[in-house]
């Protein structure tokens, strides 16, 4: 894992920031995520996108977390993208209703 792809390390973009999600996404580093995820909409970022190259482990507590990114992002008028996601990450992520929220991009 780089240095990049620590929970909530980000690269922006322009109006674009890439949150790195980390390993395993529970309330620490869920918290630590939706911080950055919040400055950069207060900063006017338009796309939020989420990676999950490094997620193995999503827990319900990190669920509701990105669930209040999703909200953030849409009362500001942003949107949020889900990349890198793995299968058994996505199928969760579709049994709970997120992917009814975010785009989901292969990488």
């Amino acid at each position: 894992m780089t240095e990049s792809q620590i929970a909530g390390s980000v690269r922006a973009d322009g109006g674009t920031a890439t949150v790195f999600a980390g390993d395993y996404l529970n309330k620490l580093t869920g918290e630590t995520i939706e911080r950055e995820c919040r400055k950069r909409l207060d900063e006017g970022c338009r796309e939020i996108i989420v990676n999950f190259s490094q997620t193995e482990i999503v827990n319900s507590i990190g669920v509701s977390i990105l669930l209040g990114v999703i909200d953030a992002a849409a009362n500001s008028g942003a949107r949020v993208v889900f990349s890198d996601v793995k299968p058994d990450t996505a199928e969760l992520f579709d049994l709970l209703g997120v992917t009814r929220h975010v785009d989901i991009r292969e990488s």
